[in-house]
C-alpha cells in the first residue's frame, strides 16, 4: 500500500508528497487505515523511530475542525526534544492546513509565554505530563473537548515518574475521545492504564512484542574491566563515519569518558543531569546537525531523544534492566535503516549476554576488539574512498595548480601518493604501532582462537608518571602540560598518557624510556614567573582536593650534587 491509495485529505497528501514519504512504515501501514475508518481507542506496539507520529498524526490531522479554536488533539510525550520533534513533524504535515494551530507546552520554558500561546487559541497541543498536569492545576487548558489522546512512548513516561501526572491528566479528558497508546514494551503499568482508561483497545503490534528492531545488528566485545576505554576508542576508529551515542551508567562515568574523547580530538559531548536546559539544548544541536559525531550520554539524560540517522549505539557498559537494552539499541537502526548496536562487556557480565537475547529474541554476536592494523586499514580506505568521492572546485583550485604541479615535478606518481597517505595517516599508524589485543578468552586469558590472534599481539607501552610543582592554583592547563613535554622533547615524538592537575601540581604520563629526559628538560622550564620542579613519582600527601607534594628522599641531595658537579 502507498501514502496517495490511503483516503487522506489533498493538503496531507501534498504535504506527504513534499516531505518524499511514498510507503508506509509498517506501524503506519496497520494504523493509519483503521482510524481513517473508525474512531476507536489503539495500542501500539512498536520501537522508537517507526514513524508513530505520523501513523496518530496524519489520522487525527484529517480530523481537526479548523473553525473551532480549542484542544482537540493532546499528544503527551515523556521529555521536552521529542515534544518538540513531534511538534515540527505535525507542523510539517499539516502546513497546507490553513490556520492549524499547534503550541507545545514543555517545562524549562516560561509557563507564561505557553499560557498565552493557549489564550490565543490551539488545535493541537503537544506536551510533557509534568507541565501538562500544571497547566490543568492552574485552570489554564481546557482539554473537555479532546477527541483525541495520544500517549507517545508511555512505558518511558511511566519509567521517569509520571504516573500520577498522566492519571490526572486522563481524568480532565472527556470519556468518548479515543485515546492512543504507543510503546516499546508492554508493561504491567501499560496494562494497568488500558484497564483503567481505554475502551477495548486494538493492540496493533509492528515487529515482536518487546523485542529490538530487526535491522539492528547486535555484537559484544569481551574485554577486561581496565581495557573499556581502550577498546570504546578502537570501536570508534574502526568505524570511521560513525554516528551515534555512548550509553555510561553515572553522570561521572559521562563526563569522564566524554573529556577523555574530546582531549584526543574526537567530536564528542557528554549530556547528563548537570546540565542546564539551555546548555542541553546547544549539546543536541550541535549532535542533530553532526557537528558532533559522539554523545556520551545516561540513560536519564537520553531519554526521549529523536535523532535520526544514528549508525551505532555502544553500551559502555551493560544497563542493569536487560528492557532498557532494547530502548537503546532502537535508538539505531530506524525508519527502515541498518544500525549496530555495540556492547563492551568483562568477564563477570558475560551471563547478561544470554538475559538480553531472551529479550530481544535474537542473538547476539561476540567479536574481537579490532587489533591496530585492522583499524589502520579501515582508517586508510576510508580516507581514500573520501577523497575520491570530494568534489573539486575547478575555479578556486586551478590558480594554484601551476605552483603545485612545480613544487611535486620531481616527485613520480606512486611517491607523491605515499607522502599524501603518510601526511593524513601517521596518526594512526604511530598510536597502534605497539597497541596490544585487548580480547580476553572464557577463562580470562588473552584470545588464542585460531586466525592468528595471538600471533599479532602486541607489547604494553611501559609508561612513568612525571610530577612537578605547578598547579590550577597558577592557571596551568593541559595544554600547557602537553606543550611543555613536547617542547622538552625537542625532535623525539613524546607519548603522553593520563594528564592530573591538581591545585598545586601536576602529574602526566610519559612513555618510561623518556621519563628522564622530560624530567630534566622540565627542570629548566619557567611557567608565570615560578621555576618548575619536575620529578618521577612524587609523594602526594594532604586533601585529595587541595594536594601537598614531597619530593621522594634523596631527591633535593641529588639535586644540589648535579649543580656542584
Amino acid at each position: 500500500m502507498l501514502f496517495s491509495k490511503m483516503e487522506l485529505a489533498p493538503e496531507l497528501l501534498k504535504a506527504i508528497d513534499e516531505l518524499e514519504f511514498v510507503v508506509p512504515t509498517p506501524i503506519q501501514k496497520e494504523v493509519i487505515p483503521v482510524l481513517l475508518k473508525e474512531k476507536r481507542d489503539i495500542i501500539g506496539l512498536a520501537q522508537t523511530g517507526t514513524g508513530k507520529t505520523a501513523a496518530f498524526g496524519l489520522p487525527a490531522l484529517q480530523d481537526i475542525d479548523l473553525s473551532a479554536n480549542y484542544p482537540q488533539l493532546l499528544v503527551l510525550s515523556p521529555t521536552r526534544e521529542l515534544c518538540l520533534q513531534i511538534t515540527r513533524d505535525l507542523e510539517n504535515f499539516g502546513k497546507h492546513m490553513r490556520q492549524l494551530s499547534i503550541v507545545a507546552v514543555y517545562g524549562g520554558a516560561s509557563i507564561d509565554k505557553q499560557i498565552g500561546q493557549l489564550k490565543r487559541g490551539a488545535h493541537i497541543v503537544v506536551a510533557t505530563p509534568g507541565r501538562a498536569h500544571d497547566l490543568v492545576r492552574r485552570k489554564k487548558i481546557d482539554l473537555s473537548s479532546v477527541a483525541t489522546l495520544v500517549l507517545d512512548e508511555a512505558d518511558e513516561m511511566l519509567k521517569m515518574g509520571f504516573r500520577e501526572d498522566l492519571d490526572a491528566i486522563l481524568e480532565k479528558t472527556p470519556r468518548e475521545k479515543s485515546t492512543l497508546l504507543f510503546s516499546a514494551t508492554m508493561s504491567a503499568e501499560i496494562n494497568r492504564i488500558a484497564r483503567t482508561y481505554m475502551n477495548n483497545p486494538l493492540e496493533i503490534t509492528a515487529g515482536t512484542k518487546n523485542a529490538g528492531a530487526d535491522n539492528v545488528t547486535h555484537i559484544f566485545h569481551m574485554i577486561s574491566a581496565r581495557n573499556r576505554y581502550k577498546a570504546l576508542k578502537r570501536i570508534v576508529d574502526y568505524y570511521p563515519d560513525i554516528y551515534g551515542i555512548v550509553f555510561c551508567r553515572t553522570r561521572q562515568e559521562t563526563k569522564d569518558v566524554a573529556a577523555s574523547l574530546m582531549k584526543e580530538g574526537y567530536n564528542a559531548e557528554a549530556l547528563h543531569g548537570d546540565l542546564s536546559q539551555a546548555q542541553r539544548d546547544y549539546v543536541m544541536q550541535k549532535f542533530r546537525n553532526r557537528s558532533l559525531n559522539l554523545l556520551v550520554a545516561t540513560d536519564v539524560a537520553a531519554r526521549g531523544l529523536d535523532v535520526d540517522n544514528l549508525t551505532h549505539v555502544v553500551n559502555y557498559n551493560l544497563p542493569d534492566d536487560t528492557e532498557v537494552y532494547t530502548h537503546r539499541s532502537g535508538r539505531t537502526g530506524r525508519a527502515g535503516k541498518t544500525g549496530i548496536a555495540i556492547s563492551i562487556i568483562n568477564l563477570r557480565e558475560r551471563g547478561r549476554i544470554s538475559q538480553i537475547e531472551k529479550v530481544l529474541r535474537k542473538k547476539m554476536t561476540e567479536l574481537p576488539v579490532p587489533l591496530g592494523e585492522e583499524i589502520c586499514e579501515r582508517q586508510l580506505f576510508s580516507m581514500i574512498e573520501k577523497m575520491r568521492e570530494s568534489d573539486v572546485d575547478e575555479q578556486r583550485i586551478m590558480p594554484y595548480m601551476s605552483r603545485v604541479n612545480q613544487m611535486l615535478s620531481d616527485l613520480s606518481k606512486e611517491e607523491i601518493i605515499k607522502r599524501f597517505v603518510s601526511t593524513e595517516f601517521n596518526r594512526f599508524l604511530n598510536y597502534y604501532r605497539e597497541a596490544p589485543d585487548l580480547n580476553v578468552a572464557e577463562d580470562g586469558k588473552r584470545d588464542t582462537k585460531p586466525g592468528g590472534r595471538e600471533r599479532r599481539k602486541r607489547g604494553e607501552r611501559s609508561m612513568s608518571r612525571v610530577v612537578f610543582n605547578i598547579g590550577k592554583g597558577k592557571g596551568i592547563t593541559k595544554r600547557d602540560v602537553i606543550d611543555f613535554v613536547s617542547a622538552v622533547a625537542g625532535n623525539q615524538k613524546v607519548h603522553i598518557g593520563e594528564i592530573e592537575i591538581f591545585r598545586r601540581a601536576t602529574a602526566v604520563e610519559v612513555e618510561s624510556s623518556q621519563a628522564k629526559k622530560v624530567i630534566e628538560g622540565m627542570n629548566s622550564v619557567i611557567f608565570e614567573g615560578i621555576n618548575v620542579e619536575a620529578a618521577e613519582n612524587y609523594e602526594f600527601t594532604g586533601q585529595e582536593s587541595e594536594p601537598r607534594f614531597r619530593k621522594p628522599k634523596g631527591e633535593k641531595k641529588r639535586k644540589r650534587e648535579k649543580r656542584r658537579g
